[in-house]
């Protein structure tokens, strides 16, 4: 057992991969997985599975804002268009540097694992306690802001990061491999629809698609292309009846993310599972799928991707398999990153 807990949730796969994992199901990402991605590059084809970083142009998540972007300082002035004459004037060279505000959970993103925890008893000692994947602690591992720490604009709470389970953990690794795609939207259409084990199913008979341990898994519902159709006007409340998501309290979905043995579970959606979550009573997780996932199982969330250009490729040519290669920003301690992903056919 991992020294850092005495019980580990049921269902989850608290040191599969080690006492002191932070990788989760990236650990099958080998390189024999990466070599079967290679090996589905038939055309050379290229597809960016990024959103503009400004899209949505508001975020159905109230505390997540559009990037900002800004000229830097130099020589005190803004150093955009600025003529290096400034410093020496027989040098005719121009300069622009920016500097960018990015909510790193806006657009077309990555969740980390320190993106969701819970309370629970890790210890043992009879109360629950907020932990993360395989252990790794809110607060010496995942520091949170000081209650003093005084307000001081988007820096108001300053020295917060993840020690562990930070997103430059799993930057590290390449995130390179077979990607699966699933088409929902051309079983579904663009109305609203709960997918659960049931339908995937379905859905994954009729278009013989098949998820081996590894595979990065992809879900087309067609949601971002709604978002860009909206354009910087964006229809907050009526996103919440848009296209297909996962219903993240359906058990038997969840137990087949765990057997199926995926690496990442992708979507084109705002949450990948249905947000808010099925209505339920008790005590519950708010999104079941994001707990299942990344503080159970160690499986990342893709979440707000383009994927309409490559799976209509995908229907047409017969195929659901392709190279994915995704890292995030490698970016030390932070829970979430943009990313632009690419896949190749």
């Amino acid at each position: 057992m991992a020294a850092r807990w005495e019980n580990r949730p049921e269902g989850s796969n608290w040191g599969e991969f080690g006492t002191d994992d932070q990788l989760g199901r990236l650990n099958l990402l080998t390189k024999e997985k990466v070599l079967q991605g290679v090996a589905e590059v038939k055309e050379g084809l290229a597809f960016v599975l990024s959103l503009p970083l400004d899209r949505p142009g508001r975020s159905p998540h109230p505390a997540r804002h559009p990037p900002r972007l800004a000229a830097t300082i130099r020589h005190g002035q803004a150093s955009y268009n600025l003529p290096l004459a400034t410093v020496d004037p027989d040098f005719y060279d121009i300069v622009s540097d920016d500097v960018a505000l990015i909510h790193t959970q806006f657009s077309t993103q990555w969740d980390s694992f320190a993106h969701w925890g819970a309370r629970f008893d890790a210890d043992g000692d009879g109360a629950a306690e907020p932990v993360y994947y395989n252990g790794w602690r809110a607060g010496p591992d995942i520091k949170g802001p000081r209650k003093d720490d005084p307000a001081k604009g988007w820096e108001r709470f300053p020295g917060v990061a993840a020690q562990a389970l930070g997103i430059e953990k799993m930057a590290e690794t390449g995130v390179q491999g077979r990607g699966v795609m699933i088409d929902l939207r051309g079983h579904v259409g663009d109305g609203r629809a709960m997918i659960g084990y049931d339908d995937l199913m379905r859905v994954m008979d009729k278009d013989k698609i098949g998820v081996e341990p590894g595979d990065m898994v992809c879900l087309h519902t067609g949601f971002a292309d709604r978002i860009l159709e909206m354009g910087a006007n964006t229809d907050v409340d009526g996103l919440h009846h848009l296209c297909a998501v996962l219903d993240g309290r359906d058990a038997r979905l969840l137990k087949w993310v765990t057997d199926s043995q995926l690496s990442t579970l992708i979507a084109d959606n705002y949450a990948v599972e249905a947000y808010p979550a099925r209505p339920a009573t008790g005590p519950r997780a708010a999104l079941p799928l994001h707990e299942h996932c990344l503080f159970k199982l160690g499986v990342h969330l893709g979440e707000i991707w383009h994927l309409t250009p490559l799976a209509e490729w995908l229907r047409a040519a017969g195929r659901s398999r392709f190279l994915l290669t995704a890292p995030p920003l490698r970016l030390p301690g932070a829970v979430g990153s943009p990313a632009t992903p690419v896949a190749t056919v």
